[in-house]
């Protein structure tokens, strides 16, 4: 799987220098971990956002927004948000916002 260089360059100018940012490749994409939790993440089939388990059901309501699969199976609590979701401003800072504050929730690695 390629990487999205212009999707990674959106999330990094969206979550700023963040305490306890980091990033990493991973899952063939880029991967931004906070705290050493993944937190979201950019490939050329979108962007990954970890929202935490019964908390992204308002996610999948949302256009161009889907359940995350993994090896074919859904991956609870991560969607993935496709270009026209993750290319409306408002909708990609509400997922980061709300994967920021499930992922500050847990306890640091």
């Amino acid at each position: 799987m390629a990487r999205d260089a212009g999707l990674e360059e959106l999330l990094r100018e969206e979550l700023g220098e963040h305490p306890g940012l980091s990033e990493k490749a991973m899952f063939g994409g880029w991967a931004f971990l906070l705290n050493g939790h993944l937190l979201c993440g950019a490939r050329v089939d979108g962007m990954l956002i970890r929202l935490g388990k019964s908390n992204d059901a308002w996610a999948l309501e949302q256009h161009d927004v889907k359940p995350m699969l993994m090896g074919g199976r859904q991956m609870q609590g991560w969607v993935r948000a496709g270009p026209e979701a993750y290319g409306n401003d408002m909708l990609r800072k509400r997922l980061l916002l709300a994967a920021l504050n499930f992922v500050e929730g847990l306890p640091p690695k």
